[in-house]
């Protein structure tokens, strides 16, 4: 899935976030977007997606060379965060099955193997509020590299977890890279280690723009 920007910029108030932004995010790329924490990654992401609107520029997506509508972009999507929440009064299982009718799982990966490929077998009937936030992110990003969509985007995607569970991150990231178009925002080289591109959000703020 192919990402054209041009001239996008995103403003709350009389603050600009980023402004001037033209890039073109090409079918298969691993591009990270980096910068302090502030500077904006985030708010990028967001508008990347189609989840807020630019205050100036435009955006147009495409799909094996189709122009996708940004209202059909969310089922293309797949989206981890440390301030997206899961349902936590559903159990590891019950999640995992709602989820999976929204965004179905990548071929040959089933619900039981994505609990095995978490290592929460023990889990399976727990409820998702009572696990440790290491857990929860893993989850997190488990339901995003492992769904079937062609568009992946992952901001902070190390947050809460330990070094296992870093490593973890590193082996499931590789393993699904293959044919999708993958955007990472971050400042930590480990998170963003195999994408070939990088975009610095401070290049394209106020001052940068005047």
């Amino acid at each position: 899935m192919q990402i054209e920007a041009t001239g996008l910029g995103k403003r709350y108030a009389r603050e600009w976030i980023f402004r001037g932004l033209t890039h073109t995010f090409i079918t298969g790329s691993a591009t990270a977007i980096l910068g302090p924490n502030g500077a904006g990654k985030s708010t990028l992401l967001n508008t990347l997606s189609g989840q807020q609107l630019p205050t100036t520029g435009t955006l147009h997506y495409q799909k094996q060379g189709r122009v996708v509508p940004v209202e059909e972009v969310p089922p293309l999507l797949a989206y981890a965060a440390p301030y997206l929440e899961l349902i936590e009064e559903l159990t590891l299982s019950e999640l995992l099955h709602f989820h999976a009718r929204f965004k179905p799982l990548r071929p040959g990966i089933t619900q039981q193997r994505l609990v095995e490929l978490m290592y929460l077998e023990k889990s399976r009937h727990k409820l998702v509020r009572d696990f440790s936030s290491g857990m929860k992110q893993r989850l997190k990003l488990a339901l995003a590299l492992y769904a079937d969509t062609p568009l992946l985007l992952l901001d902070e995607p190390t947050t809460n977890l330990d070094r296992a569970g870093v490593a973890w991150y590193q082996e499931h990231v590789h393993a699904t890279l293959a044919n999708r178009t993958v955007l990472v925002s971050s400042n930590v080289p480990e998170e963003y280690s195999f994408c070939t591109q990088q975009l610095n959000i401070t290049d394209f703020g106020a001052q940068a723009a005047r």
